[in-house]
Formats: structure tokens, C-alpha cells, sequence
């Protein structure tokens, strides 16, 4: 598996840059920057960045379709690049963890998340790997939608920022390690 591709799921626009829910455009924008990974849009189901990490072709990924439709970009850009889900890793919020958690996961369920719902059903399949970072769960009955489209609060950014960071180590190990045996690393710490 030489080629790797990492989708952050993500609703474009400024009224979303900032919420819980644009998590993982954040983990992939701190990706892209730091590995001086130039966006390109050439599609307008994506925006798409390209770079080499020992030795391996790694792609970047954001659907600009709203969350609920990132299945068709991402069934697009693995068909591009003759990919299989296998080959991909999924960045997403995760209300089931406190601000800060990060864990891989090689398959499952949507578990109630629009965007992998969409793209388990476009791609046929869940067995893709999901980067999992946690968003908390502070909301009642009824009150998920507000919660995951509205912002962090002041006093998690900190623990927001540093969840970036090491998701963003995360997604090294799994270039250099491989998802399997970076699994174990990540779901440790």
C-alpha cells in the first residue's frame, strides 16, 4: 500500500471554519501546513493536496459538499487515484470523547455521523479507517445539531489545539508504520 489518502470531513463556508463538527478540516489543514501541501480544487466535490512522506504518496482530501454528501467526493478522488477505502483514512469529530482524545479505528458504523453514513453508503463498504477526534458531549435531547455546528468554547481551545497536534502525529504514524501497528500507539495515548 504505497498510496495513502486522508479525508477530513468538514462543511465548507466561514460560518462552519470553527465548529466542533470541522474538526477534522482543521487536523488536515495543520496536515497540509506543515508538510507544505499546496490546495487545489479540481473538482467542486473537493479541494485536494499531494505530498511525500517517507517515500510514500499521500493525498489529501476535503469534501466541499456538506458533511452529508463527503461519501461522493471521496468515491470521486479514490476513483481518480485507483484507490481502495482500505487505502483511506477518515478524520472526524466524535462526540463520544472529551475534547483532547484521538483514536483509529479500522471500521464500524456511522454511529449517527451523517458524514461517515454518507460515506460508508458511497463507498459501499465500512472498512475504511477513521481517525475518531473528540468533540464532548455536552448537549441534551434534540440538541446534537446546535451542538456539533457550534464553536469550541474559549476554554477548550488550548485542548483543541493540542488534539490537532497530535492527531496530526497520528496520521505520520500511520505513514510510517503503517494503520495497523500505529493503531496501538495512538489509541494509547
Amino acid at each position: 500500500m504505497s498510496t495513502l489518502v486522508f479525508i477530513g470531513l468538514g462543511n465548507p463556508g466561514s460560518d462552519y471554519a470553527d465548529t466542533r463538527h470541522n474538526i477534522g478540516w482543521m487536523v488536515i489543514d495543520a496536515f497540509a501546513s506543515k508538510h507544505n501541501a499546496t490546495w487545489t480544487s479540481p473538482s467542486g466535490l473537493f479541494m485536494h493536496a499531494m505530498c511525500r512522506i517517507a517515500r510514500r504518496e499521500v493525498h489529501l482530501v476535503k469534501p466541499m459538499t456538506y458533511m452529508n454528501e463527503s461519501g461522493k467526493a471521496a468515491k470521486r478522488i479514490l476513483g481518480q487515484l485507483h484507490a481502495t477505502p482500505s487505502q483511506c483514512v477518515v478524520i472526524v469529530d466524535e462526540y463520544n470523547f472529551p475534547v483532547g482524545r484521538v483514536h483509529l479505528r479500522p471500521q464500524g458504523s456511522d454511529g449517527g455521523h451523517n458524514g461517515l453514513a454518507s460515506m460508508i453508503k458511497e463507498l459501499g463498504t465500512e472498512a475504511f479507517w477513521r481517525l475518531r477526534c473528540g468533540i464532548d458531549r455536552r448537549f441534551g435531547p434534540g440538541g446534537m445539531a446546535d451542538y456539533v455546528l457550534g464553536p469550541f468554547e474559549p476554554q477548550e481551545c488550548g485542548t483543541r489545539d493540542e488534539m490537532i497536534t497530535k492527531a496530526v502525529a497520528a496520521l505520520e504514524d500511520v505513514i510510517k508504520l503503517g494503520p495497523e501497528r500505529a493503531q496501538s500507539i495512538i489509541n494509547k495515548g
